[in-house]
């Protein structure tokens, strides 16, 4: 599919850029920089944590030489070099194959690395449980030996060390097992789970699509551990091909479409002295949602969310650990949905932090231990994304929020025994991920902005920096640094939807911009409820790419998207197709108006959600574009799963109307020919293949010519620096045929 002159000029540019006699080839971005080692974005620290001695700092460092595989490092708090705690080629290999179990959950939890991916500090800090490739390790933090705790033929998945030392608890084959790590004794907690039953697990849909990707918790004395049962025999088994480039193997996968039963999750508390279990009862109607489980902190209590089925009633229920009725302390309602989140802080007197969407704004509110309403701590015109700390002692809550804009993102803390205005922790003018430690002693921060590569640090309780984790310093050393004055910055505005709601959009313009010409343009598009792309942060160089190519890249968050107003994310309710697809629309007639822009050579791209969102602007009937790539989509709503379709779209039987106005096999007609690049990885097992397979067939009925890319093994991301370079190469040739009239 690619040109050969196209295919010459990228491997001259390769050659040349790696080559000192020439400083402008150093400044051109080629895919196959992009798609290599050295990340071009720098070394980064993933999952930095403190020691809960607050002593010694660790995180996870992908390898210089394969980005893909990560070590475990450490550095002192005090001072001194980050070191190797565990090099994961010592312990795996690259090709150890996984159990089918841990990777779905890998891949439900967007896991793509491999080596040491998830790592837990013991309560005394003397140790460091590793679970890697299937097995467990623990790490003495003063001798560093390793020691293997498991060696089974299965894969011992979500290790949890026992919060008051001595133990871990796993699942293995369905099972939910404990060791006595001085003995290395197992014991079984669960019965025995086989076939449709799995004890200890989040079952498909709480991992997918409600965040929950655990299905037991330890609590605070060790003494206990609730589990959750899934039975999925009312599931649907759907049966699906999983092709690779050796072979293809047909998959019976329990896959709850649109409409159809779910899973059935019951929860019981073992006690661990005894061998008991004691079962807390969710209610009559099994037909729910088992959202989150926290224990209280003197472990008498357990808290559970639940969400009804059609997820406009969250209910927090409260059991005594020893069993009995559950108590409802309070009840969340929504006509559209109600929003899931991690915030909820149990205090000590009883009562608890929670956060609510009710005043149009995801704000924290105060509760006694009755459940009665004390004050609502946060106000304002922006959400709180999610609560960071509690600190007991001063009456602080932390938090992150888009506090100024909606493109920024900073923490934050305020009083919440009275009323007080927030104080920002840190800077202003980009994006910041935090992990607070010691109920607001310090937090590790990692920043960027678009002139800023992610930086990870420590910060004490007032934002001061304490020490850099990872600095990757923006130098002559940096790998991005010979490209640094090539390609611009982007360009933020805003524009107005047509019911007067604030969008935001970001714009990069091509490699040596002349605003006297004019230029192609590339719409890159999320545009669902999951993802914010518009923010003040660190442009991927997949991206620049574009740029050095001599287009416009566009990216507009439209309604729907997150971390902004419930009248902003609920304009798309039963409407997937609606206001999101009219945002996008009124984005690229926007772009036709630009003295720089040519009106007909504007294309749209996009994964996932996106590639629905590319789909559905491709067959608008007024639509600006005139050429899209649309990667893994789901095209009919009815064949993905329970919890995200029904969110947003109700189930097909009571929506049904919709279901089919944004089916976008019934909107073919208006596709213009040779316009649509579309892709799948024929292992997908979230939007399974048959979305595509329905269009393929749509279009082959009507003769309308299209381009097609499967990728054979690929899930429902594409994975690795081969896959994706030869995906980039495919843009870059699609495009340049549908948008640059031959050039």
């Amino acid at each position: 599919m690619f040109k050969t002159a196209t295919a010459a000029a990228a491997l001259l540019g390769v050659t040349l850029m790696f080559s000192p006699m020439s400083a402008l080839a150093q400044a051109t971005l080629t895919p196959e920089r992009v798609f290599a080692d050295p990340d071009l974005s720098g070394p980064k620290a993933v999952g930095a944590k403190l020691s809960p001695d607050g002593t010694l700092l660790t995180f996870l460092k992908p390898k210089l030489s394969n980005a893909t595989v990560q070590d475990l490092w450490a550095v002192d708090v005090k001072g001194g070099e980050p070191y190797v705690l565990v090099d994961a080629d010592s312990l795996s290999s690259a090709g150890k194959e996984l159990s089918e179990a841990e990777k779905a959950r890998r891949e439900r939890m967007r896991v793509s690395a491999r080596g040491v991916v998830a790592y837990d500090w013991d309560a005394s800090s003397k140790s460091i449980l590793v679970p890697l490739d299937g097995d467990i390790y623990i790490v003495d933090r003063t001798t560093k030996k390793i020691t293997r705790a498991t060696q089974t033929e299965g894969d011992e998945v979500d290790a949890k060390l026992n919060p008051k030392g001595g133990q871990v608890a796993y699942v293995r084959d369905q099972t939910l097992y404990v060791q006595e790590l001085s003995t290395g004794k197992e014991t079984a907690v669960s019965p025995k789970g086989e076939g449709v039953i799995s004890y200890g697990v989040a079952e498909f849909i709480s991992q997918e699509e409600l965040g929950r990707y655990t299905g037991y918790w330890w609590s605070p004395d060790g003494t206990k551990i609730v589990y959750a049962k899934v039975d999925e025999t009312p599931v649907d088994v759907v049966e699906r091909f999983e092709i690779s480039g050796t072979g293809a193997k047909t998959i019976d996968q329990r896959y709850p479409k649109a409409g159809r039963p779910n899973a059935i999750v019951t929860l019981f508390v073992h006690d661990m002295k005894t061998g008991t279990d004691t079962p807390l009862d969710l209610g009559a109607n099994s037909d729910i949602y088992l959202a989150r489980v926290n224990w209280a902190a003197d472990g008498q209590s357990v808290y559970v969310q639940r969400l009804s089925r059609n997820q406009q009633t969250l209910d927090l229920l409260k059991y005594s650990a020893t069993g009995g009725a559950a108590q409802t302390v309070l009840s969340e309602t929504s006509d559209t949905w109600v929003e899931l989140h991690n915030d909820l802080r149990l205090l000590k007197g009883g009562g608890f932090i929670w956060s609510s969407e009710r005043d149009g704004n995801n704000h924290l509110y105060l509760y006694d231990k009755a459940g009665k309403l004390v004050r609502q701590v946060t106000h304002g015109d922006f959400p709180v994304a999610k609560v960071a700390a509690l600190d007991e002692t001063k009456g602080e809550v932390w938090f992150e929020a888009s506090y100024k804009t909606p493109i920024e993102m900073g923490l934050y803390k305020v009083a919440y025994t009275k009323a007080a205005e927030p104080v920002a922790l840190t800077k202003d003018g980009g994006w910041w991920a935090t992990e607070v430690a010691g109920n607001g002693k310090a937090f590790i921060g990692t920043y960027s902005d678009p002139a800023t590569p992610s930086q990870t640090a420590l910060y004490d309780s007032t934002g001061k920096r304490v020490r850099w984790i990872e600095e990757n310093a923006y130098t002559d050393k940096h790998p991005y640094f010979a490209y640094k004055d090539s390609y611009s910055a982007p360009e933020f505005g805003t524009m107005k939807a047509a019911d007067g709601e604030t969008l935001h959009w970001l714009m990069l313009k091509p490699k040596g911009f002349d605003p006297a010409k004019k230029y192609p343009v590339i719409v890159s598009i999320y545009g669902g409820p999951a993802r914010q792309d518009v923010k003040r942060a660190w442009v991927s160089p997949a991206n620049r790419l574009f740029q050095e190519a001599g287009y416009i890249v566009f990216v507009l968050d439209n309604r729907g998207t997150p971390n902004r107003s419930v009248k902003f994310q609920r304009a798309i309710y039963k409407s997937f197709g609606g206001a999101d697809i009219d945002d996008q629309i009124a984005g690229g007639k926007w772009l036709q108006t630009l003295p720089y822009v040519k009106a007909d050579k504007i294309g749209i791209m996009g994964w996932s959600q996106g590639g629905f969102v590319t789909l559905m602007a491709l067959t608008a009937k007024d639509t600006p574009f005139v050429a899209g790539a649309a990667g893994a989509p789901p095209t009919e709503w009815g064949l993905y799963d329970t919890a995200y379709t029904e969110r947003y779209m109700s189930t097909p039987q009571a929506n049904a109307e919709n279901y089919a106005k944004y089916d976008v096999v019934n909107r073919l007609d208006n596709l213009k020919p040779n316009s649509l690049l579309l892709m799948h990885g024929m292992a997908d097992d979230n939007v399974i293949l048959q979305n595509t397979t329905r269009v393929i067939d749509g279009l082959q009925k009507k003769s309308i010519p299209f381009e097609l890319m499967l990728f054979p093994g690929e899930r429902h991301g594409v994975r690795g620096n081969a896959k994706n370079l030869f995906r980039y190469r495919l843009y870059l040739d699609f495009f340049a045929r549908k948008l640059k009239d031959g050039e």
